[in-house]
């Protein structure tokens, strides 16, 4: 019997994405609320009851209504919104964040999805500080730039209006209270709040972020082929996404294209290190519509089925 897939908030660019994703999918029997209905509360939670797994695609305080909305105890949810990322009872939907997280998130009947700028640091940081090299209380820095595409409705027709007119290059988060904050410390396992500063670039979606390392202010100073070898032997047993570039020297490489991955599930990690001044960049390229929402959805909606 093919399971029944309701996605709360199919009209947005998340919801979208999903929906087309599952489109050829013989598997799945996809629910789907009409235009007029979309606030009828008494449809929606007849869908949401309805059921095997329910994706949120909503604000916060929507996604926690729908989850208010489920009497039975079989509907499974995956909540794309920030509202669940860090509470109780809700497992984080990185299914490659450790050997275990892929067996948590299937066993789970609440999967709170990632948010697309966090992913990248945690998978940089978390093998290291976990292998020792980095210490939990070090302060991280993390930067940063991701399509428009990451900011919504809003931001998308609005950069859409403006044409080549929209900022090529805009700093935003600039009281450094981002949303994704709380979720990154504690997925990386970071004992103090990192400095984040996220940038929208004019582009559609893909995204970049760096970890830059001041390597000479460890107690115990690592080689970039340490940093290098620790990542790797931590994904070395991981099935899924997350993939490794070799280590080497370059002034600058075409794989540090924002939009290379775009449409796909694939995050690639890099280390670029330079041993005589201690120095050494992390970085993270993959879709923030893919990996970074979508993707990371229809990941854990599989994982769920036992696909």
């Amino acid at each position: 019997m093919a399971a029944k897939i309701f996605i709360d908030g199919e009209a947005g660019t998340t919801g979208l994405q999903i929906r087309e994703r599952l489109a050829e999918r013989r598997d799945l029997e996809l629910l789907s609320i009409p235009t007029e209905s979309r606030k009828d509360k008494a449809v929606r939670a007849a869908l949401l009851n309805e059921a095997d797994i329910a994706i949120l695609c909503l604000p916060d305080d929507a996604a926690k209504e729908s989850v208010s909305l489920i009497e039975n105890d079989h509907t499974k949810v995956i909540d794309a919104s920030t509202a669940h990322r860090v509470a109780e009872g809700w497992a984080y939907g990185f299914p490659e964040m450790s050997r275990e997280q892929a067996g948590i998130v299937a066993s789970a009947k609440r999967v709170a999805n990632p948010g697309c700028w966090p992913q990248g640091p945690i998978a940089m940081l978390r093998p290291l500080i976990e292998a020792g090299l980095v210490p939990a209380d070090f302060p991280v820095t993390v930067n940063g730039i991701s399509g428009y595409t990451g900011g919504g409705r809003t931001m998308i027709e609005d950069y859409v209006a403006k044409g080549e007119d929209a900022p090529e290059y805009m700093p935003y988060g600039l009281t450094f209270k981002h949303k994704h904050l709380p979720e990154l410390q504690r997925y990386a396992k970071l004992g103090r709040v990192p400095f984040f500063q996220p940038v929208v670039g004019n582009f559609a979606q893909g995204m970049v972020v760096t970890v830059p390392l001041q390597l000479s202010h460890l107690p115990k100073v690592p080689k970039g082929a340490d940093l290098h070898a620790a990542i790797a032997d931590y994904y070395a047993g991981i099935k899924g996404f997350v993939e490794i570039a070799p280590l080497e020297a370059s002034e600058r490489t075409p794989e540090l294209n924002p939009e290379i991955y775009n449409n796909t599930n694939r995050m690639r990690l890099h280390v670029f290190a330079n041993d005589d001044i201690a120095q050494a960049l992390l970085v993270a390229v993959y879709d923030n519509l893919g990996k970074g929402a979508s993707g990371a959805a229809v990941q854990n909606m599989d994982l769920m089925l036992g696909v």
